[in-house]
């Protein structure tokens, strides 16, 4: 072989900012993509080597698929070489569909249904007995266990034919019936009644018999499909081929696979037609505010306008029914707030007029109002289960398969490796329950050992859903691929790192290539080949600054920020004075949502605070879930329903609070930076205001992609096509029309400082900010963006291409144009992902600024420079799921790397070590 043959060999990258480069990346060997925030990894790693490796794939592909290709676009590149089958995995989720669970994306359920309708042992509802299809051989082990030596009669109902023609059953061999407990001779009686049993043979239950007894026993199913076995009075059997109970004889149909899916008509609960939920009126939402009394609008939908009506009917209803109006609503009682909800003759009551309200939903303005008043709520018919009753009455070790999937995937590998099975189970099932621990296995050695099977995919994070997809990958047990990940550390405490690296060589091992896009030096550290982009972000970035093994990388001499992190020679600083806050204090008393231990948190106001512990130790659920929720609702009654605590004490002290989640910065692909930081506006009133705009007649609204006019009528303003695959992703193609460019011509040719609306659009931030100079108010939105290390971003990037981290950090910078006001609370979720090293130390300057303002920041983070950096932590765990949630450890970081128990604290004390 060729020493190049054992390279990927890319030749000539041009795309985005890259500047025509030449990188060789080693076959079967652990590569990371490394470099500071915009330098352009994800450009090279995905949308030009996955990107041309799944166009190459396509080509393999039927006539349908092809008759594409022409359209999907070549990546910018010379060439690249030796590039095998490519399989991305990417740090976000864009999972939405309400149906899928970690079971069914890991196809771990789907195997799961497969051993229900295998092995499942189906339980009767009435009389809880083990209902069993019967065979010869397994009724006879159990006669032959239960009553040797004891005399038995078998018998079947006899057949309205034998009741017509008595002469039937002798010419068959049979001359006895059983009546009221005694044997009779068909010939001596004159007929036959439908109560009389057709008697198949009399014997005595004993080994020597065996042969008989499963002759016999085949003969009676000849007759009828149920048999009965009379060993005394007390002991009458029914067996039956069909699945029949042998007590009380309901009689049940064979399981199959889609019995046990929630996807499928057959298996999915009637009622919530198999979401586990319904919708149902909130009467939180109803009553945001019970400190108002009703005369002051306590019932908030019938404070709107259009509804005056029935605001009226009702204080008419309450004064006649002798509910006092003036009154706090939380002073009413029960009763008051029952008659108000469910009302009376005169007044149907809120709930009433909401059902009035449900019968024109048909009206999207009416299903807007009625979605503002609903929330989730379990369903009363499957409890949650989403499956019909008859699903839930197999078991397999006494659990059924939701009771299964509710497991912990740490509890669920003990489940399955101590299941017992008989060696007739055990046979047909073998290969399936492989199939279930290897899967399993897989979710542990990635850190997920504290998910459900029945945990919704929607509701992972981004860094959850890849290592979920992850272990898929790990699954499938593909060789000769590349994998290209895109950070899969996001989320990981550093304790899980290793495990992390482990799988990561596994998939080598099996001579598989694998590619990250990483800025995690404990995973620079386990590479075995480094690329390094560079030296910049943006326009400033996008060239090679090192290409090498890892040696090479410590010992040459060259020029590279990562190194010098790499080295120690750079850090980021332990600050030399911890703030102690304003003395005010928020505490959490006896939270106890998901796996939250009744534990109680105080939060020192006016400090910058990180709450720790590993992935599923009850982070989210303490912030987002409980303080988030409760006091955003103060302030905007849409918020969802708060996580269960007992109190929050010092809400008086915050004037405002804001989650800056991962979550998209538009509900659609149209939202971009310049459109969520409200400076679209501005750039489409300088363009409509050009000589040129003003002679044509175009205003602003020409310069829209959202409205018709000036947007590109066939693409209407996307840029490009949708092409549905059916059979793999949607293929995104370039609007032929426009070529990309979203708009008409006409509007094209308008141009402001030589430039057209499309070149504005395709501006980074770093150059936007010069180019608008002129433009302080737009130059001054833009120049938070660069505080937050975003100013390689353009200014009409696609919130669909923009990462969790990004789209976060988008928010903190509009949150800093902002002319913030002070006590306000800001809650982060992993604001460090997708940040090199020297663009975390820009973000701790902006946080801190906030902080100085008078304002408390809350992190959720496992970066340990960042945890360093902190006042105060709470460190939740020891480990995650239902042993995870409670406090570990608390105070500055000083005092949590003192305590031994806490896993953050043992990295800690080593971080505080190096730093000083």
């Amino acid at each position: 072989m060729n020493k190049l043959e054992k390279y990927i060999q890319v030749k000539g990258a041009r795309l985005n900012n890259l500047k025509n480069i030449n990188v060789n990346i080693p076959l079967h060997k652990f590569t990371v993509v490394t470099g500071l925030s915009g330098s352009g990894k994800s450009s090279l790693a995905l949308d030009t080597i996955y990107a041309e490796g799944l166009r190459r794939y396509l080509e393999s592909l039927s006539t349908y698929a092809r008759q594409f290709l022409d359209r999907v676009e070549k990546p910018d590149v010379d060439e690249i070489r030796c590039i095998p089958p490519s399989i991305a995995v990417e740090s976000r989720n864009s999972i939405k569909n309400s149906r899928s669970t970690v079971g069914t994306i890991t196809e771990i359920y789907d195997y799961l249904r497969l051993l229900f309708a295998k092995v499942g042992k189906l339980h009767c509802p009435n009389c809880s007995t083990e209902v069993r299809k019967h065979s010869p051989q397994t009724i006879f082990e159990f006669v032959i266990k239960e009553f040797t030596n004891e005399i038995l009669i078998i018998s079947t109902k006899i057949s309205k034919d034998d009741i017509a023609n008595p002469d039937i059953p002798l010419s068959k061999g049979f001359t006895k019936i059983l009546r009221s407990g005694k044997i009779l001779e068909i010939e001596e009686l004159g007929k036959l009644s439908i109560e009389d049993e057709l008697v198949i043979d009399r014997l005595k239950i004993k080994n020597e018999n065996k042969s008989r007894l499963i002759d016999s026993i085949e003969t009676a199913f000849t007759e009828a499909s149920e048999i009965k076995f009379h060993i005394s009075e007390e002991n009458i059997f029914n067996f039956s081929r069909e699945l029949q109970c042998a007590k009380c004889c309901q009689k049940f149909g064979e399981p199959t696979p889609q019995l046990f899916s929630f996807n499928s008509p057959a298996g999915a609960c009637h009622d919530c037609s198999g979401f586990g939920n319904i919708l149902d009126i909130d009467p939180d939402l109803i009553v945001p505010d019970p400190d108002k009394s009703l005369y002051e609008g306590a019932i908030e939908p019938f404070t709107k306008p259009s509804l005056d009506h029935a605001n009226t009917k009702l204080i008419h209803f309450a004064k006649k029914s002798g509910i006092n109006t003036n009154i706090p609503y939380k002073n009413l009682t029960e009763k008051e707030k029952e008659l108000i909800f469910h009302g009376g003759e005169d007044f149907k009551g809120v709930i009433g007029y909401f059902k009035r309200l449900e019968r024109k939903n048909y009206k999207l303005h009416v299903r807007v109002f009625l979605s503002k008043y609903r929330s989730a709520y379990p369903c009363e018919t499957c409890s949650g289960t989403r499956l019909v009753d008859q699903a839930l009455w197999f078991k397999i070790g006494n659990n059924n398969i939701s009771a299964i999937s509710g497991l912990p995937i740490s509890e669920l590998s003990k489940f399955f490796r101590n299941l017992k099975l008989n060696k007739y189970d055990l046979d047909i099932s073998s290969e399936i329950l492989k199939q279930i621990i290897s899967r399993i296995g897989f979710l542990l050695k990635v850190g997920l050992d504290y998910l459900t099977l029945s945990r919704l995919a929607k509701t992972l994070s981004g860094g959850e859903a890849q290592r979920v997809n992850l272990s898929c990958q790990l699954g499938s047990s593909l060789t000769e691929t590349l994998y290209i990940l895109d950070e899969p550390s996001i989320g990981l405490h550093q304790r899980d790192i290793h495990q992390l690296i482990a799988i990561i060589k596994e998939l080598t091992q099996r001579n598989n290539t694998v590619i990250l896009v990483e800025h995690d030096m404990e995973m620079i550290k386990a590479s075995s080949y480094i690329v390094e982009l560079g030296p910049k972000s943006g326009e400033q970035g996008g060239e090679l600054v090192f290409q090498g093994t890892k040696n090479r990388f410590i010992n040459n001499s060259f020029e590279s920020i990562t190194k010098s992190y790499y080295l120690k020679e750079k850090q980021i600083e332990v600050p030399k004075k911890r703030r102690k806050g304003n003395g005010k204090f928020i505490v959490i008393e006896g939270a106890k949502e998901n796996n939250l231990k009744n534990i109680t948190a105080s939060l020192p106001l006016n400090t910058f605070i990180c709450v720790t512990g590993v992935s599923g130790s009850g982070k989210s659920s303490l912030l987002n879930d409980i303080l988030y929720s409760s006091l955003a609702r103060k302030f905007n009654s849409e918020i969802e329903k708060p996580g269960k605590y007992k109190r929050i004490k010092g809400a008086e002290f915050v004037s405002n609070i804001f989650l800056l989640d991962q979550k998209p910065i538009g509900k659609s692909s149209r939202s971009n930076p310049a459109t969520y930081l409200k400076i679209y506006d501005d750039i489409r009133k300088i363009f409509s205001d050009t000589w040129m705009a003003k002679s044509k007649g175009l205003t602003p609204s020409h310069f829209s992609f959202n409205v018709p006019g000036g947007r590109c009528d066939k693409c209407e303003g996307e840029g490009q096509e949708t092409v549905e695959m059916l059979f793999l992703a949607d293929v995104h193609i370039t609007c032929e029309a426009c070529k990309g460019k979203r708009f008409k011509d006409e509007v094209l040719k308008i141009e402001f400082n030589k430039k057209n609306i499309d070149k504005v659009l395709n501006l980074t931030v770093d150059d936007s900010i010069s180019f608008f100079r002129a433009t302080p108010k737009i130059v001054q939105k833009l120049k938070v963006l660069t505080d937050v290390g975003l100013g390689y971003l353009r200014l009409g990037q696609s919130s669909a291409t923009l990462s969790g981290g990004e789209a976060q950090r988008i928010k903190i910078a509009k949150e800093l144009s902002k002319k913030t006001g002070t006590d306000i609370v800001y809650i982060l979720d992993e604001p460090t992902v997708g940040l090199h090293v020297d663009d975390i130390n820009k973000l701790l300057k902006v946080l801190n600024k906030l902080i100085d303002s008078g304002n408390t920041v809350i992190l959720i983070e496992h970066n340990m420079d960042v945890i360093k950096s902190a006042d105060y932590l709470i460190d939740l765990g020891p480990e995650g799921g239902e042993k995870g949630g409670y406090i570990v450890a608390k105070g500055t970081p000083e005092q949590v790397s003192k305590v031994k128990e806490s896993y953050t604290g043992k990295y800690l004390k080593e971080v505080l070590k190096k730093s000083n």
